[in-house]
């Protein structure tokens, strides 16, 4: 088909002279594509085009390979660069369209595309009545070497087109996968990091030598189908990562589009990915994690708690405590280093023993409860003040005294201060619900006891890796720059981070003592740190403070009012949210009706994000307040055995926490810690029923 098609187009420029302006030729590279004879070295390239008729333009885009060179279907695959045109005349819309690809697999990289001679039928449109159409179309092919060039081209679209063009612009189209032809019925599922696609192949004929080609799937990778054919039944498995390599995303509810091809018949299909129950490659897919991935997802979650706004503070002052480490001196380096890696690796030890003895009393257990208590949160506001007021400079650590000295633990000096900095990040990290955390915790709290320590000493390690790799490697410090006065300017940069994390916590006393009550210890706090600085500094050097803290001031008073009446916001929140119970569940399903629910706290960054980034979204709102969503809230702020057990029966120890039910999701749906509007969008319209 293409052999004929291209003859055709060759016949078409020799002997057809009205189509000449229509037509580019064979076109010249802007940038490195042809020999020194002036011949092409890998490719040829050419366009031809229609008229414009009703603001729409039909192109033919040829392509000549020569023999071992490729180029790339619209979704690659790893390494790839589809083709690609950009307009400089005035084109409003582009319906490029591909012909069924290729798989070429080199060194273990897979791509998809055509290799030889490929005609692409394009229809551009455009408003404006258009004589010339202009753009450069770039174009990427490989052989051992891979050459991404750009070709400018002009098409003349006042001169007329023979009838001819119309029958090969229909031969091009040819050769695009049909919707229909080849499959009767088609299933596509996901388990943990499989996507499965089960197709019927249609007449009762049997499957020869298929193959899939699938799309990109937004924040996920897809490897190379695994295919299994019987008769007329085909299954597909595809491995599923995440752009970064890491756990697999969820795509329940998500709509991919693949073709498959069997011989020289193919077809297109787009569907959507609903929940896999069976068996993959023998085992159940759906099956618990191995111990080994959950101690890996540990390592990663406690890795990233350290990018948390809770934890980076702490960091950052870590690092710039090597600052007053005269140069040369790794020794002290390594030691300070090693003393907070140790106290965060203790810190996981006594968190692992507090859920071995709170599940020994059969109490509840969770990542993050400790913050539903008022004593422990006040203890963690003196703590952060006294960081905060150290590099403000406003006292120094006096190491004559013994208690001076414990007090060291606050500006990081002596042995002592170093192991519990590491403490003290760890305790700061616990309300963040980190990616690969959540996994890992709640696999930890209902594993044996054994496996419970393994996991939180994985996940100590994991969060100790960036002190433990300047600890290795005290070299790396030497990257910093010499002392000097930035680092009185770095200091106060880090005061302010920290104070910024203290007002955060003052904020989740709120619940437990009422707004007025923590607005006023938050202002005495900002009004005691300027005055500190005037009588410390003298009163030109707390004008700036005075200005920086009277805006926290302002931002905290309208952050309280904002989050707990409403009142002061600049996105409301309209939704309907009705108390979290197991038989508000029942009661919606009942009537046929849609369900969300949203787990929460106050001390809970992550949901913070859920809630500013995906929540309070206008098309969020407006689809959580349809007459047949129910939308149901549980507040874990303060201990509460409801909201406790709604978690535990659904294995969960960490919010947030999200999850659907609806007349198609009996059974409920659980979310992304990480909230995303197009899943929850996706899985909500899954969930919808039948119309009555």
């Amino acid at each position: 088909m293409r052999f004929l098609i291209n003859s055709f187009l060759i016949l078409f420029a020799l002997f057809s002279s009205s189509i000449h302006a229509a037509d580019t030729g064979w076109l010249q590279p802007a940038n490195n594509g042809w020999m020194s004879d002036n011949t092409p070295r890998h490719a040829q390239v050419r366009l031809l085009s229609s008229t414009q008729e009703q603001g729409k333009i039909d192109i033919l885009l040829d392509v000549k390979l020569d023999d071992g060179w490729k180029t790339y279907w619209r979704s690659p695959g790893e390494g790839g660069v589809a083709p690609e045109i950009v307009w400089s005349s005035p084109v409003e819309s582009t319906d490029w369209q591909w012909p069924t690809p290729g798989r070429f697999d080199v060194a273990g990289v897979s791509t998809q595309g055509y290799m030889g001679d490929v005609v692409f039928p394009i229809t551009v449109k455009s408003t404006e009545k258009l004589d010339k159409l202009a753009g450069t179309l770039t174009l990427s092919t490989c052989s051992n070497v891979c050459i991404l060039t750009d070709y400018p081209f002009e098409l003349d679209l006042t001169e007329p087109v023979p009838a001819d063009f119309t029958w090969a612009f229909n031969q091009a189209k040819g050769a695009v996968p049909p919707t229909s032809g080849l499959v009767d019925q088609t299933k596509v599922g996901f388990a943990h990091d499989k996507l499965v696609i089960e197709l019927q192949k249609n007449s009762g004929s049997s499957w020869g030598k298929p193959n899939i080609f699938t799309d990109v799937v937004e924040g996920a990778t897809l490897g190379v189908p695994e295919i299994e054919v019987s008769g007329e039944h085909l299954t597909a498995t595809i491995d599923v990562g995440d752009d970064w390599g890491g756990e697999s995303p969820d795509l329940t509810g998500k709509t991919v589009s693949f073709v498959v091809s069997d011989g020289d018949i193919s077809q297109q299909i787009n569907s959507q990915v609903g929940s896999f129950s069976g068996t993959i490659g023998g085992s159940n897919a759906g099956s618990a994690i191995s111990l080994w991935q959950v101690v890996v997802f540990a390592l990663v979650g406690g890795l990233i708690l350290n990018l948390m706004p809770c934890v980076l503070p702490v960091l950052a002052m870590k690092l710039g405590s090597v600052l007053m480490v005269p140069q040369g001196e790794q020794k002290t380096i390594r030691r300070q280093f090693l003393l907070s890696s140790l106290g965060i690796l203790v810190s996981f030890w006594l968190l692992a023993l507090l859920m071995t003895l709170l599940r020994v009393g059969q109490q509840a257990v969770g990542w993050g409860i400790q913050f539903q208590n008022p004593w422990f949160i006040g203890f963690m506001v003196l703590v952060t003040a006294l960081f905060t007021a150290n590099l403000f400079g406003l006292f120094e650590i006096n190491l004559g005294s013994k208690a001076n000295t414990r007090l060291a633990t606050a500006g990081g000096h002596g042995n002592s201060g170093h192991f519990w900095q590491g403490v003290f990040a760890t305790l700061l990290a616990t309300p963040c619900s980190a990616p690969f955390l959540g996994t890992a915790v709640a696999f930890a709290l209902t594993a044996p006891m054994e496996e419970l320590w393994l996991i939180f000493t994985a996940l100590g390690v994991g969060m100790s890796l960036p002190w433990l790799l300047i600890a290795a490697f005290p070299v790396i410090s030497r990257l910093l720059p010499k002392p000097g006065m930035w680092m009185l300017k770095l200091r106060a940069v880090l005061g302010v981070m920290m104070l910024l994390s203290s007002l955060w916590l003052i904020s989740l006393l709120i619940p437990h003592f009422g707004v007025t009550v923590s607005t006023a210890i938050a202002v005495i706090f900002l009004v005691l740190l300027v005055v500190f600085i005037a009588i410390k500094r003298g009163v030109r050097a707390a004008f700036l403070p005075l200005l920086l803290f009277a805006v926290f001031a302002i931002g905290f008073v309208w952050m309280t009012q904002e989050q707990h009446t409403g009142s002061r916001s600049l996105v409301k929140d309209s939704v309907d949210w009705q108390p979290l119970t197991e038989q508000a569940i029942t009661d919606a399903l009942a009537d046929n009706k849609r369900v969300f629910i949203d787990v929460t706290a106050e001390w809970c960054v992550t949901c913070k994000a859920n809630k500013y980034n995906v929540l309070l979204r206008d098309d969020i709102q407006q689809l959580l307040s349809e007459p047949d969503v129910v939308a149901l809230r549980g507040d874990w702020t303060k201990p509460s055995p409801e909201i406790t057990a709604f978690l535990q029966k659904r294995g969960q120890v960490a919010v947030p926490f999200n999850q659907i039910y609806g007349p198609n999701l009996a059974e409920g749906e659980v979310l992304s810690t990480i909230l995303d509007r197009e899943s929850l969008i996706s899985v909500m319209n899954q969930a919808k029923g039948a119309t009555k």
